[in-house]
């Protein structure tokens, strides 16, 4: 039997250890500050990467955003110029490697460093598996998994000349649990989970402290940008539906707040959302019972459609199912995060 003053001990032990983790993390985040740091965004231009950089100009530091469309770039500049921020927009489709060198290069050239690197970038694809292609899981994974490795490879090669950095890559709790209905981004994003916490071992060595970011829901704005095969108006209204759920998804800006702080202080893994914290432990303790779950899940999303289904839609060019009050966070979000298409 364990006496009293064991139990005690113990207890004191405890909070002792407790007392020094939390103490390590506050000053491992006062340490890196990110006043007068260069990172570089990818899908820098709406949505959670405009946020975040949204942030970091706010802290003091200075952003390069890649993104594929000039007019978006443009309002995103405006935007963060217009709130006293340092912004570098670069015109680069992240399917072509060489624009990609291209972009680390005129970056380096621009401000003569990159201190953090964020992987966050990401195309969506819903729909029945039927009515996927062999071009939508090559895309995903091109864009998911070989641009954040072009990326990676090139900037962790130059961190290492400057003595350290931070690469924060952006995966999805459909990095950790597939999720029917997505099935290219949910491959895209296990190949981008896996890659980050190999990357994260090997250049721990070299003070280039990697983030594997697994966020559940987010309240950004993305549906309407979101593409949609099968019957595209029942796809989207589940999709939007379950991303403007309160209890089930998260704040684009308490997102980028928890990802900025586990960047600074250096932290392996972030996951967002108690929803999806709670699927993931789910998941690893009972794998069979989420599989059956899943199969459940699948029964209650749309079935496929005809050949019309195997057309792509965007969001924002589906019809509403779903009344206005259900989506009404996110579709706020949309015109917060400049994420509405403009002419």
């Amino acid at each position: 039997m364990i006496s009293n003053m064991d139990s005690r001990f113990f207890l004191l032990a405890v909070a002792l250890v407790f007392a020094a983790w939390l103490a390590l993390r506050v000053i491992r985040t006062l340490r890196f500050s990110l006043r007068n740091k260069v990172v570089l965004i990818t899908g820098g231009s709406r949505g959670l990467g405009l946020v975040l950089a949204r942030r970091i100009c706010a802290a003091g530091g200075k952003v390069a955003l890649l993104a594929r469309d000039n007019d978006e770039l443009t309002r995103a500049k405006t935007d963060l110029t217009g709130r006293g921020g340092r912004a570098f927009t670069i015109q680069c489709d992240l399917l072509d490697s060489e624009q990609i060198h291209l972009a680390v290069r005129q970056t380096i050239d621009r401000f003569g460093k990159i201190d953090i690197l964020i992987n966050n970038a990401g195309v969506i694809e819903v729909g029945p598996l039927e009515h996927m292609t062999r071009e939508d899981f090559e895309r995903a994974m091109r864009v998911h998994f070989w641009a954040p490795f072009e990326l990676s490879m090139q900037v962790g090669s130059e961190m290492r000349t400057w003595g350290g950095g931070r690469i924060v890559n952006i995966s999805s709790i459909g990095g950790k649990i597939a999720v029917p209905h997505l099935a290219p981004y949910c491959a895209s994003k296990f190949a981008l989970t896996g890659f980050s916490d190999a990357l994260r071992a090997e250049l721990a060595r070299d003070k280039i402290y990697v983030t594997t970011v697994a966020p559940g829901m987010m309240r950004i704005g993305s549906h309407v940008n979101a593409n949609f095969k099968g019957k595209h108006d029942a796809e989207f209204a589940w999709f939007a539906t379950s991303n403007g759920m309160p209890l089930i998804s998260i704040n684009a800006n308490r997102a980028a707040r928890k990802i900025l702080a586990a960047c600074r202080r250096g932290q392996p893994s972030l996951t967002l959302t108690f929803a999806a914290r709670g699927a993931i432990v789910g998941n690893a303790l009972f794998p069979n019972f989420t599989g059956y779950a899943m199969k459940a899940v699948n029964r209650l999303l749309p079935g496929a459609a005809n050949d019309e289904g195997k057309e792509s839609r965007a969001g924002s060019e589906t019809r509403r199912l779903v009344p206005a009050w259900l989506t009404r966070l996110v579709d706020r979000a949309t015109v917060r995060n400049n994420e509405n298409r403009v002419g």
